[in-house]
């Protein structure tokens, strides 16, 4: 609950007890959806929906990071996505799904992408390492955003596939260009190795 709410003021003890990070887990498996709740909630204000439609009518300005299924029904994570960006929500996004990832990744909106099954591990390293990005600039977590896609597709496509897709030729040059932009912000990061390292494998 809201220590914000009992005028303490900005002393110490308050921000101490500031709200933690809020976290919508997005699955049509409800089961699924509660197991990432009860991974994560001991540290994190966590949310649950269990429909495209739920999802979009829980998440708001105060949603940090959005754990969200590709494959579901009515409305698919890729469409509630697109939803997310399109309304402006300044959020980090995990797909968290079964859907082995394609060149069709190249234009989705995410930070990062979980094929499942998941552990706990995989899934508060994940949270955790999207929230240690909310605060850089947006050339930057775009950066990180394209390297993901860059080392998903290296991990799921052959050489000659990917010598042979325009879109994966795109993505890489993309990463080239903000790694010029970025370089310099980037190496005065003092946890930039380790975030680096993460996505290079």
């Amino acid at each position: 609950m809201s220590t914000d709410d009992q005028g303490h003021g900005d002393t110490p003890d308050a921000a101490d007890e500031r709200d933690p990070p809020t976290v919508l887990a997005v699955d049509d498996d409800q089961d699924l959806a509660d197991t990432y709740a009860i991974w994560l909630r001991d540290d994190y204000d966590v949310r649950t929906a269990y429909n495209g439609d739920s999802a979009l009518e829980t998440i708001d300005d105060s949603v940090d990071v959005v754990l969200l299924d590709r494959r579901m029904p009515d409305m698919s994570g890729g469409e509630v996505l697109e939803s997310i960006r399109e309304a402006g929500y300044d959020v980090r996004v995990s797909m968290l799904t079964a859907v082995e990832p394609d060149v069709d990744i190249v234009d989705m909106g995410f930070d990062e992408y979980l094929v499942k099954p998941v552990t706990r591990e995989d899934v508060v390293d994940v949270v955790e390492r999207l929230l240690a990005r909310a605060d850089y600039d947006d050339d930057v977590q775009e950066y990180f955003a394209v390297a993901e896609k860059v080392a998903t597709l290296e991990a799921e496509l052959s050489p000659d596939e990917r010598s042979e897709s325009d879109e994966y030729q795109r993505l890489t040059d993309r990463k080239t260009e903000l790694e010029d932009e970025v370089d310099e912000e980037l190496m005065e990061m003092q946890d930039f190795e380790d975030a680096f390292r993460e996505i290079e494998g």
